[in-house]
C-alpha cells in the first residue's frame, strides 16, 4: 500500500516545522523559525497558533502524565509548557557548561528525559558559541525536589538527532544524522541499563559515509505498535530521495514511501485510530497520510 500524503500547510518564507506529537483530540507541531508550536484540529480540519514566543523549540514528547516538553534551541534548553501558559526551564546545562541545541527528546516511564544535544548554526543566534567539547546525547533525570539532574550518556556521536525509547525500555534508538564528511549516517540501537546508562551500540541500517557528504539520514522517527521505527530520512540531492523508512527493530527495512517534499524532518502518528501519519519538512509543509499501520506512544 503506497501512502498519499495530504498537504494540511503550504510551505512558508520562515522554515523549518518539526517535532510533531498528538493527544488524543490534537496533534501539535512547532514551527521552529516562527517561533510558535501549532496545532491542528482533524475534527475540524484547522490549524491556529496554540503556543508562541516558544524561542526556536524543536522536538516536543508527552511524559506518561501528559506534560509536554521540548527542546528550546533558542534557550539552549529543554523546557515544560505547562496549562496555565508558563515555560519552565528543565535543564539548560551539563558538568557547569551551556547546552548546545537541544534537537528531540524520548521520555521514558521513570520520567526520564532523553535528548540529543547536536550543534545546529541555522537554530540559534549567530553570537552564540558551543561551549560543550562534545555534541552526544544526554539525560535529565527528575528529582524529588522537581528539579533535573542532567548527565552525559553516549561518547560516541558527532551529531545525533532523531530519539526513541522503545517500549519495553530496555532500548535507545539514536539517528546519528550529521553532514560532516566521511561520517556514516546510522540508526543505531543502544541497551538500556538498569543504572540508566547504555551499552554498546548495534548498527541497525547506514547510509554509509563518503567524501563529498552528500547523504542524508534520519531526521525524525516515531513507533508503530508492533515496535517499528518509522522515521523521515533522505533529501532532494542524493539517493532515492525525501522518504519515509519503515524499519523492524533490527534495522530491516520493511517499506518505503516517498515524500513530496525536499527534506522531511520528523513524524508522529495520530487520529483516533492512530493510523494517520503526520509529516514536516525544512520547507515548513504539515503533510497527513492514512497509513496501514497503527502508532504507538507512551501517552495517550
Amino acid at each position: 500500500m503506497q501512502w498519499n500524503f495530504e498537504l494540511l500547510l503550504k510551505p512558508s518564507a520562515k522554515p523549518l516545522t518539526e517535532g510533531p506529537v498528538w493527544d488524543g483530540e490534537h496533534l501539535y507541531f512547532t514551527h521552529i523559525h516562527g517561533h510558535c508550536i501549532k496545532r491542528f484540529d482533524p475534527g475540524s480540519g484547522t490549524i491556529v497558533d496554540w503556543r508562541t514566543g516558544t524561542n526556536r523549540t524543536n522536538g516536543l514528547a508527552f511524559d506518561a502524565k501528559g506534560r509536554l516538553f521540548g527542546c528550546c534551541q533558542g534557550g539552549r534548553s529543554i523546557v515544560r509548557f505547562d496549562p496555565d501558559g508558563s515555560t519552565v526551564t528543565i535543564a539548560d546545562g551539563v558538568e557547569g557548561r551551556k547546552l548546545n541545541t537541544p534537537n528531540d527528546l524520548a521520555i521514558d516511564r521513570k520520567g526520564r528525559i532523553w535528548f540529543t544535544n547536536p550543534w545546529n548554526e541555522g537554530n540559534i543566534d549567530a553570537t552564540e558559541h558551543q561551549e560543550l567539547d562534545n555534541r552526544s546525547v544526554l539525560r535529565a533525570d527528575p528529582q524529588q525536589d522537581g528539579s533535573y539532574t542532567v548527565t552525559r550518556v553516549t561518547f560516541d556521536t558527532t551529531q545525533p538527532n532523531g530519539i526513541l525509547v522503545s517500549q519495553d525500555q530496555n532500548t535507545l534508538y539514536v539517528a546519528e544524522s550529521g553532514y560532516a564528511k566521511d561520517i556514516a549516517r546510522e540508526l543505531r540501537a543502544y541497551p538500556i541499563r538498569e543504572d540508566g546508562s547504555l551499552g554498546v551500540y548495534t548498527t541497525l541500517f547506514t547510509w554509509g559515509a563518503d567524501a563529498r557528504g552528500v547523504h542524508r539520514g534520519i531526521d525524525g522517527m516515531c513507533f508503530d505498535r508492533d515496535g517499528n521505527i518509522v522515521a523521515t530520512a533522505g533529501w532532494e540531492v542524493s539517493g532515492p530521495g525525501p522518504m519515509i523508512y519503515v524499519f523492524s527493530p533490527t534495522g530491516r527495512v520493511l517499506e518505503t514511501h516517498p515524500v513530496p517534499a525536499n527534506r522531511p524532518t520528523n513524524c508522529c502518528f495520530g487520529g483516533p485510530d492512530l493510523t494517520t501519519l503526520f509529516v514536516t519538512t525544512t520547507e515548513a509543509h504539515f503533510f497527513r497520510a492514512q497509513t496501514h499501520r497503527v502508532g504507538w506512544a507512551m501517552y495517550p
